[in-house]
């Protein structure tokens, strides 16, 4: 998916002359999180809110405060996906765009790539949330692929949610399908299930089994 088309220019950047009060009039105006900040349009960072919220500067330039600057962009070359990552590295709702000369061409929003999320297989389409985990090292995507394709289901997305204690969370979307065997197979390859399914011919045969040891048990 091509992501130029979402480049936004409504907003002129501060330049590194301005004054500090002309990047907080922006804030006040606008509820971006960062402004970026250009010299003869190339690209020196961008000032954050909390920067130059409840201050007097007293005149200053955004020159003077330059150790205040944070680096971080997005290039023109970038997918979606590597854009909506940055925005949650850095905690920001705003990420400059640049060329390969770092020449400032643009900025992207955040509300426009979670858009785009929405409408991805991932959350559009119907189907089952699966989450599973396996230490670092055992688990990969090709092999949870294989295991998903090998039950006649469909791998709408993936992604790792948490990892922890050298463990990693999966979350899978699938397609609508008997859900079973697949759960079946995840377990054949020591991938624990985190999540219940109302039907889980596995947990039910446990649970039966647990039932009829205990009953046994108290004769």
């Amino acid at each position: 998916m091509h992501t130029l088309e979402y480049i936004n220019k409504d907003i002129s950047p501060l330049d590194i002359n301005d004054k500090i009060e002309k990047a907080q009039k922006l804030f006040e105006q606008y509820s971006f999180s960062h402004f970026p900040i250009v010299n003869k349009n190339l690209f020196c960072g961008l000032i954050e809110r909390q920067s130059v919220d409840f201050n007097d500067f007293n005149g200053e330039n955004l020159i003077d405060i330059k150790n205040k600057f944070r680096i971080f962009y997005a290039e023109d070359t970038m997918n979606w996906f590597e854009v909506l990552q940055s925005f949650t590295t850095h905690n920001s709702n705003l990420i400059p765009v640049l060329n390969k000369d770092k020449e400032y061409v643009g900025y992207y929003e955040l509300n426009d790539f979670l858009n785009i999320f929405r409408c991805t297989p991932f959350l559009h389409e119907d189907g089952v949330i699966l989450v599973i985990s396996k230490n670092i090292n055992e688990y990969s995507f090709s092999e949870i692929t294989q295991i998903v394709e090998s039950n006649n289901a469909t791998l709408f997305g993936a992604f790792i949610s948490k990892i922890k204690n050298e463990e990693a969370q999966i979350v899978l979307k699938l397609s609508i399908h008997d859900i079973n065997n697949t759960l079946l197979s995840f377990r054949r390859y020591n991938y624990r299930i985190l999540n219940e399914f109302k039907k889980d011919k596995y947990l039910d045969e446990l649970n039966e089994r647990s039932d009829y040891l205990q009953k046994y048990l108290n004769i």
